[in-house]
C-alpha cells in the first residue's frame, strides 16, 4: 500500500480515563513525595506548585506507576490516582517536597547479567540518566528505558564493535531515589536566604498569585500524621495571602512506636487521647482514620477525602454545603500502615465521629465517609467551627466576597459604593437560600460596627448573617403500640 497521503485523515487514541469535572470550592493543595525518576524531567517539579486538570499531564510531570511498592514509597501516586481516576474531579494543585539532588543514594559496582542481549535493573527509583556501565558507553554499545514497572531495562546493541555479549555480566554504577530521606521539615519547608527559594508549605502563599484559584483543601497525605505539620498546616490554612482560608486534612498515624521502640498498631480506642496530646483541635483540621484499601493498594485517607469532598462539592453546583459523610468512598476496606485490616463496626465509628475524628463504614449503602465533624469536637460547641460542611460554607463565602469586591477597594466611600455592595450581597445570599444551600442570610452596614474614627480613616465594616443548614446527624423514629387499632378486630 502506498505510503502517500492526499485529503483529510481521522485517528482516535483510547480513552485513558474519564474526563475529570472541575471543582473550584474544592481544589486540594497536596504536598507529596513523587516517583519524579518516572517523570518526563526529574529535575523540574521540585518545591515548584504545578496545577494539573487532567490525569496525563500529571503523570507526565510527577511520575507514576501501579506498583504497590512505589504506592508504599512515594504518596503522589495515591493522590493522583485518586483524584483523577477515581473520583475524576480537577483541578488539583501539587507540590514534590522530593528533591532529587538531595534524597538520593549513590550505588556502585552493582552487578548486572543479561538475559541474551538485554536485562532489568530491578532496583526502585534509578534515575536514569546517572546510570553507567562499565567499560561501555551509553548510545552506542546500549540503550536505556524503564519498563511498565518502573525498572530501567539496559538494551546492548548488536554488531558493535566493542560491543556488549550474550548473557554478559555488567557492572553498573548510577544514583537512585531515596524517598525516606524526605522528613517533615522538607513538607514545612520555609525561605532559604541564601538561595531565595521558597520551599514546602510556605509555598501555600504562591497558590493565588500563581493560578488565580483559591485553595480549598490542603494535605500532606502520610507526612500531616505528624503533629508538627498538622500544626502548620492548621496555620497556613488560616491565612492564606492575608484574606483566604480552608480546610486541612490530617491523617492520624495507624503505627506507632511501642514500649520497645518497635512500630505496633494504633488502636482505636488511643486515637482521641492521641489527638488530644497533639492538640489536634482545630476548626481547621478534620482529623482521618485509618487508611483505606482498595484492591491491593493502600491509600492514606486524606488523599480519597479530598476526592470524596470534591466530588460532593460538584453534584451539588460546586457549593459546599452538603457533608462527605455518609457518601461512597472508592475503598473496599480499612487497614493499618502495615496493610493488616481493620474492621470497624458502626459504634466504633461514632465513637471516633463524637472525637471529631473522620473514618468510614460498610453498612446500608456500601463504604462511605463517616463523620460530619471537624478536629473542634467536642471542644468547642460553635456549630460554625464544628461542622465540616458549616466551617467549609463560612470559608467558601468569605473568599467568595473577597474576590467578587476586592475591585471596589480604594473607590470613593460613598453612600452609592455601601449600596452597590449590600444590595449585590443581599441578592447573592438570596439566590443561596432559595436554592437551599443556606437556610438564609443577609448582609448589613450598621452604624454600631463603624464608628466615626473608623471611617475616617477608610474603615468600612459589613456584617453579614448566614445560616447553611447543619447535617442531619441524627434521627430518632419514635416507635409504639398503639392498642386502638385492636378495634379493626371487630370491623368485619
Amino acid at each position: 500500500m502506498s505510503a502517500f497521503r492526499h485529503g483529510l485523515y481521522v485517528t482516535e487514541a483510547p480513552t485513558s480515563l474519564l474526563p475529570p469535572v472541575t471543582v473550584n470550592s474544592a481544589m486540594p493543595v497536596a504536598l507529596v513525595t513523587a516517583p519524579v525518576h518516572l517523570s518526563k524531567d526529574p529535575y523540574a517539579v521540585t518545591n515548584v506548585p504545578r496545577l494539573c486538570f487532567n490525569y496525563n499531564e500529571t503523570v507526565s510531570q510527577f511520575g507514576f506507576s501501579m506498583r504497590p511498592e512505589i504506592w508504599n514509597n512515594y504518596t503522589a501516586p495515591g493522590m493522583i490516582f485518586s483524584q483523577f481516576a477515581l473520583y475524576a474531579t480537577a483541578p488539583i494543585v501539587l507540590i514534590n517536597v522530593l528533591d532529587p539532588t538531595i534524597h538520593n543514594e549513590a550505588v556502585a559496582d552493582e552487578v548486572l547479567y543479561l538475559d541474551g542481549m538485554s536485562a532489568v535493573l530491578g532496583v526502585d527509583g534509578v534515575l536514569i540518566d546517572t546510570v553507567d556501565i562499565q567499560g561501555y558507553e551509553a548510545g552506542i554499545h546500549y540503550t536505556l528505558a524503564f519498563n511498565r514497572d518502573g525498572f530501567v531495562v539496559v538494551n546492548a546493541k548488536e554488531d558493535v564493535d566493542g560491543g556488549m555479549t550474550e548473557n554478559e555480566e555488567l557492572v553498573l554504577s548510577f544514583t537512585k531515589l531515596a524517598p525516606e530521606k524526605v522528613d517533615i521539615y522538607d513538607v514545612i519547608g520555609g525561605y532559604d536566604i541564601s538561595t531565595g527559594k521558597t520551599t514546602g508549605l510556605a509555598l501555600m502563599n504562591e497558590i493565588f498569585p500563581r493560578f488565580r484559584l483559591v485553595p480549598g483543601l490542603l494535605l500532606a497525605p502520610k507526612f500531616s500524621a505528624d503533629p508538627v505539620v498538622a500544626a502548620v498546616m492548621e496555620t497556613m490554612g488560616d491565612n492564606i495571602n492575608g484574606h483566604f482560608r480552608c480546610i486541612t486534612l490530617c491523617d492520624v498515624p495507624t503505627m506507632i512506636e511501642g514500649e520497645e521502640e518497635e512500630l505496633v498498631q494504633h488502636r482505636y480506642t488511643d486515637v482521641p487521647a492521641w489527638k488530644n496530646q497533639n492538640n489536634i483541635v482545630s476548626t481547621r483540621q478534620v482529623p482521618c482514620f485509618p487508611m483505606v484499601r482498595l484492591g491491593n493498594q493502600m491509600y492514606d485517607f486524606s488523599a480519597q477525602l479530598a476526592g470524596l469532598i470534591g466530588r460532593t462539592d460538584f453534584e451539588n453546583g460546586g457549593i459546599p454545603y452538603n457533608s462527605p459523610s455518609n457518601k461512597n468512598m472508592q475503598i473496599n476496606g480499612l487497614c493499618y500502615a502495615s496493610g493488616e485490616e481493620l474492621v470497624l463496626n458502626n459504634e466504633i465509628a461514632n465513637f471516633l465521629n463524637g472525637q471529631g475524628i473522620m473514618t468510614a463504614i460498610n453498612f446500608t449503602n456500601g463504604w462511605v465517609g463517616w463523620g460530619n465533624r471537624t478536629a473542634a469536637f467536642p471542644g468547642n460547641p460553635d456549630v460554625k467551627d464544628n461542622f465540616i460542611p458549616i466551617r467549609r460554607m463560612f470559608d467558601w463565602i468569605g473568599n467568595t466576597i473577597v474576590l467578587s469586591y476586592w475591585s471596589q477597594v480604594d473607590f470613593p466611600l460613598t453612600p452609592r459604593l455601601i449600596d452597590t455592595i449590600v444590595d449585590s450581597v443581599n441578592m447573592w445570599l438570596n439566590g443561596l437560600a432559595s436554592r437551599q444551600f443556606i437556610l438564609g442570610g443577609r448582609i448589613e452596614f450598621l452604624s454600631t460596627d463603624n464608628p466615626q474614627t473608623d471611617v475616617l480613616n477608610g474603615i468600612a465594616r459589613f456584617r453579614i448573617s448566614v445560616t447553611p443548614p447543619p447535617p442531619f446527624e441524627q434521627g430518632e423514629f419514635i416507635l409504639e403500640y398503639d392498642p386502638a387499632y385492636l378495634q379493626t378486630l371487630f370491623a368485619m
